[in-house]
């Protein structure tokens, strides 16, 4: 049989052995210190200049002076004098120093593993409940990648539920985004918690963006409200075919044209202005104290302007001392003679102006 115990080298009794209370009470007193073990400091390097009776430091790697050549070893401070002793694998103790609970692992004093799976809640610096069973408390928080990207998700059961981040002020809500009730995107506002705007959402299937705070109508002018590119007018839109709907433009802002008969500028308020150069014609023929052109000048308008509207007229006999004369025009077409004030076989082109309605 041997002398010690293979565990905790606690001495034997044996047969016919002398004062067997010594040996009795060098095993109560290792008993007492491994049982429960408590230690007043880990990684100890240099005894204290006054220990206390049943003190037990876990020495660290380069203990000096009384400790000297004792690395990783426990020293005990009983009856005025170190004992040492090994601590073996699997032994919990109470580090004073740091208030933590520790256990030797062979080659030092770690802290015990924690169950990470299938927890009921984890409150970091506040207590986590049922429904929040992740809480924290802090200035920040912090995810970050681990060598690449990195994604936060939030999933949902089924469509009509929520996959949302609120943002709280004093615990009262003021913002969310996310999923809400289906699955398309939106950002809703609170002034109280209590009343919510959709201020932006995205259909899922066109990404088309509504809400609040875009634009309704073409008609609608709220200010700080996104403008919709089919109500608004931008360097894709601006030029083009102009059309109307109950007074609100439906097309371009403004539509550019020719034609043989001239050139014409149409805009999405219904104004309309053509404009041409006509014939070269000379001015001999007398008409009262001035002279004209023998033959009447025909101007069909490069555009129609809107039936029964008669458009204004105006323009330049083509040099000085000339001007046109014009009939009453009709929406479609004006006529006109060139007058002047001294008699010129010289042909001039004159140029011709109508402004009007197209709608």
């Amino acid at each position: 049989m041997p002398d010690i115990s293979p565990l905790l080298d606690l001495p034997y009794l044996q047969p016919s052995q002398a004062q067997k209370h010594v040996t009795h009470n060098e095993a109560l007193r290792r008993l007492d210190l491994v049982v429960q073990l408590t230690l007043a400091a880990t990684g100890a390097e240099t005894p204290p200049g006054a220990p206390s009776e049943g003190d037990i430091h876990a020495l660290g790697t380069s203990p000096n002076a009384a400790w000297s050549g004792q690395a990783g070893r426990l020293a005990a401070w009983l009856d005025g004098a170190w004992h040492f002793f090994d601590p073996r694998p699997g032994w919990r103790a109470w580090d004073q120093g740091a208030g933590r609970l520790r256990v030797w692992d062979g080659g030092a004093w770690a802290e015990p593993p924690a169950p990470t799976q299938n927890l009921d809640g984890i409150g970091i610096a506040t207590s986590s409940d049922a429904t929040n069973r992740l809480s924290v408390r802090s200035p920040a928080t912090l995810f970050s990648h681990e060598g690449a990207g990195h994604q936060i998700k939030v999933n949902k059961a089924s469509d009509g539920d929520t996959a949302s981040l609120l943002f709280q002020s004093n615990w009262t809500g003021h913002a969310e985004m996310g999923l809400a009730g289906n699955t398309g995107f939106s950002i809703k506002v609170s002034p109280d918690g209590g009343t919510w705007t959709e201020a932006l959402a995205f259909d899922p299937a066109t990404g088309i963006a509504d809400g609040a705070a875009v634009q309704a109508s073409a008609g609608d002018t709220t200010p700080g409200r996104l403008m919709r590119a089919d109500y608004g007018y931008g360097p894709g839109n601006l030029l083009g075919t102009v059309s109307e709907s109950g007074g609100t433009p439906t097309g371009a802002a403004i539509e550019r044209g020719s034609t043989a008969n001239g050139d014409y500028v149409r805009f999405a308020d219904g104004t309309q202005i053509c404009t041409a150069t006509l014939s070269a014609v000379a001015c001999t023929t007398a008409q009262g104290a001035l002279f004209t052109n023998d033959t009447a000048l025909t101007w069909d308008f490069p555009a129609d302007f809107a039936p029964g509207t008669t458009p204004a007229l105006s323009g330049s006999g083509g040099t000085a001392l000339r001007f046109p004369g014009f009939d009453a025009p009709s929406n479609t077409q004006a006529t006109c003679q060139v007058l002047s004030a001294v008699s010129d076989a010289t042909p001039h082109a004159p140029t011709v102006m109508a402004v009007g309605r197209w709608i």
